[in-house]
């Protein structure tokens, strides 16, 4: 590994490329030098890690709009959904444990999720969203995105929305609080300690799904989101739509107030607040490409990583009428949507605004990509697609 510093100029203002590269894959380091020339840049991290071996780890730019603090090497960022590709390779450990059954109902563990129709939805379909739960039915009060206990209580009185199992709609939050509930049931505690204790520990993983300190509040980058070609645009020009109705739970104020608020860090929302950095995030998916092993620490056998990644369906799902090839909890490589590089077997998950995680069984692959400053598209955008292209030529 070669450390090397560079700076990039671009509209009279200094970003400083910083980081680690193996000689072999210096084209993903001109492509993440490329994206801060090129592209809506502000702050961002990249990192790739083969056959367990992190061989990219690079940072750079800045970690607020005002481009007054530097992205360090420690600096972490919420990667939104990124976050369910990560609270999905937890569940599938339990499943890998037998701690909780694929096909067994969830009011199994959850007795009180036994209303309304619901006592015989599988655990599978929470995990690939056609459980008929994409958004609460019930009116909440604003903000009780907030409050686990409104959330998960309203979802168990919940009439699902479609005859579960015939459609797919992306849970935008209510898969994870789905699992999480699950998870505490069977296991005693939240998602995010679940992970944090089973596998961020023992893989030393610099990501954390709520609770984060004062000290790791301070080292978070300012999240600059776009609205319009986003899911949030929603709101404005389709107010009466399923997807709009996905952010009732929401404070009233803006989408930017939110997400950089001490609220949004500190609560768990095991869908869409993971805060990180992509060394981690890659490193994760790098050990699940592996066969769910690094260095004598097991998180999943291989069996269980198979499973996780067996295709589920591939319905166009209710809320933009969009078809995923999905798996337990993780996207397939979906090119239209989520694209992840040339091997259709690739595994992972995407986040609002461009962030990425993803492994590749094939190529022993992980790879991950975050960044401060959205882009306004639905898509997994230019940003991600450059480094993962330069990225396989290197292989």
């Amino acid at each position: 590994m070669i450390a090397t510093q560079t700076v990039v100029r671009k509209d009279g203002r200094d970003f400083t490329i910083d980081g680690f590269c193996d000689p072999k894959f210096a084209a993903v380091r001109e492509a993440f030098e490329t994206n801060f020339r090129t592209e809506e840049e502000i702050g961002s991290c990249a990192s790739v890690v083969v056959d367990g071996k992190t061989v990219v780890d690079l940072w750079g730019g800045w970690q607020d709009q005002a481009c007054t603090k530097p992205w360090q090497r420690d600096t972490i960022v919420c990667m939104m959904s990124v976050a369910k590709g990560v609270s999905a390779i937890t569940f599938n450990v339990l499943l890998d444990r037998g701690l909780v059954e694929l096909d067994a109902p969830i009011a199994r563990y959850w007795p009180e999720f036994a209303q309304a129709g619901k006592e015989k939805i599988p655990v599978r379909y929470a995990l690939d969203h056609r459980a008929g739960l994409a958004v609460c039915s019930e009116k909440l009060p604003p903000g009780s995105i907030f409050d686990w206990n409104v959330i998960v209580n309203s979802l168990a009185r919940q009439k699902p929305l479609w005859e579960p199992g015939t459609q797919s709609g992306y849970h935008i939050h209510n898969q994870g609080f789905i699992l999480g509930e699950i998870i505490r049931r069977v296991t005693g505690k939240t998602l995010g300690n679940f992970f944090r204790e089973e596998i961020a520990r023992p893989l030393g993983l610099d990501y954390q799904i709520g609770g984060l300190s004062p000290a790791d509040q301070d080292r978070c980058a300012e999240v600059i989101p776009a609205i319009g070609g986003t899911l949030f645009a929603s709101t404005s020009e389709a107010p009466k739509s399923m997807l709009a109705q996905a952010w009732n739970e929401w404070p009233e104020a803006d989408r930017a107030t939110v997400l950089n608020s001490r609220q949004w860090k500190i609560t768990e929302i095991p869908s869409g607040n993971g805060h990180g950095n992509a060394r981690a995030v890659a490193k994760l998916f790098g050990v699940v490409a592996r066969g769910g092993e690094l260095d004598g620490v097991r998180i999943m056998s291989e069996a269980g990583v198979r499973q996780m990644i067996t295709e589920q369906h591939c319905l166009p799902e209710v809320m933009m009428g969009r078809p995923y090839h999905q798996a337990l909890g993780l996207i397939l490589n979906t090119p239209t949507v989520v694209w992840m590089g040339p091997n259709p077997k690739a595994f992972g998950h995407h986040g609002i605004g461009g962030s990425l995680g993803m492994g590749d069984l094939e190529a022993k692959l992980g790879f991950s990509y975050g960044m401060n400053k959205w882009h306004a598209r639905h898509d997994n955008g230019p940003r991600a697609r450059r480094l993962i292209e330069a990225m396989y030529k290197c292989l």
